[in-house]
């Protein structure tokens, strides 16, 4: 008996869509508005938005200023120059790597292909992810930003460079240690290679800031909330505590995924915490979080990733409170 051709047995597959969820959304708010109007009017909520459009307001500029540096870059230049000034001498090359961060600032998720890329160009690993470490984490607009959020504190600036900087070049050496017993895929297809430089440039500046942008609202979501809802003295209990303060916010840097260019603002928000801590939150933040883990995942394989994650997460912490024991 032969069986009915393809086209009579597949079925059109539903799913509740990006445009379902929003309209399923605006349709409850509709519906829910005569209950929802009075919860509007309570002194936390309007705290809580107090503090949301504050965060979102303070970081936004610097987000948009990050987001046009980096596709301006990503449109005129290319990976090809760092190619040019780093050492061929791996050992050289790593903390050659680490200071090219510099002066090529963007999105921590624009670091990813752009390391593939050179991997796949012959540039040593360990040099290639040196750079995904240090680019997003010790640019300029980061560190402008840094200083925005801390005013009155340049030795905040100081030490997210440092830590930041350092966080890189070790994990750079580390890789490098690791040689082949660090599995490393080459499979993902360098972002905008078939793209004009105007096209690459819309390109970037339309994912970086779309992405982004996401992450920051639910970061500031967050933040407000935790500002605002969390009992004053649960809060204090964790911030009193060095150890737990600091693993706190690490762990929330990692979950939240904030943009490196608006987290600063985020971090001074949690005024209980210990400056150290926000350290912590600022350096962990840029260099490893579950976007960021699941993308290397996609890129460089789920074995790398495995080896990757955790020594990244620890060496920030440990180089976060390393340099804010010195300069904080």
């Amino acid at each position: 008996m032969t069986s009915p051709p393809q086209s009579e047995v597949t079925r059109p597959r539903s799913y509740l869509g990006q445009t379902e969820v929003v309209a399923l959304v605006v349709l409850a708010v509709l519906l829910g508005g005569r209950w929802l109007v009075p919860l509007l009017d309570h002194p936390s909520l309007a705290t809580w938005s107090t503090i949301f459009v504050a965060i979102v307001i303070q970081s936004t500029p610097f987000l948009v200023i990050g987001v046009i540096l980096s596709a301006v870059i990503s449109a005129l230049l290319s990976e090809k120059v760092l190619d040019r000034v780093v050492p061929k001498n791996p050992a050289l090359g790593v903390p050659v790597a680490g200071v090219a961060g510099i002066g090529l600032p963007g999105c921590e998720c624009a670091a990813v292909p752009i390391a593939g890329s050179l991997i796949r160009r012959g540039i040593a690993p360990a040099v290639a992810l040196t750079f995904l470490l240090a680019a997003p984490a010790i640019n300029p607009a980061v560190m402008v930003s840094t200083a925005v959020a801390f005013p009155g504190q340049p030795s905040m600036v100081v030490a997210r460079f440092a830590a930041s900087l350092l966080t890189a070049v070790l994990v750079g050496w580390w890789v490098l240690s690791r040689g082949a017993r660090l599995p490393i895929t080459k499979r993902l297809e360098a972002f905008g290679e078939d793209m004009s430089k105007r096209e690459k440039f819309v390109e970037t500046v339309r994912h970086d800031f779309l992405h982004a942008a996401g992450f920051l609202v639910i970061g500031a979501i967050l933040a407000a909330g935790i500002n605002t809802f969390v009992p004053r003295s649960i809060v204090e209990t964790v911030a009193g505590q060095a150890v737990l303060g600091v693993l706190t916010l690490a762990l929330f840097a990692f979950l939240v995924a904030l943009c490196s260019e608006s987290d600063a603002f985020v971090a001074a928000s949690f005024t209980a915490f210990s400056d150290t801590a926000k350290l912590v939150f600022l350096v962990v933040g840029p260099a490893m979080d579950v976007k960021l883990a699941a993308m290397e995942a996609g890129t460089f394989g789920g074995p790398f990733a495995r080896q990757f994650v955790p020594v990244v997460v620890a060496t920030a912490i440990l180089s976060a409170v390393g340099v804010g024991w010195w300069l904080l």
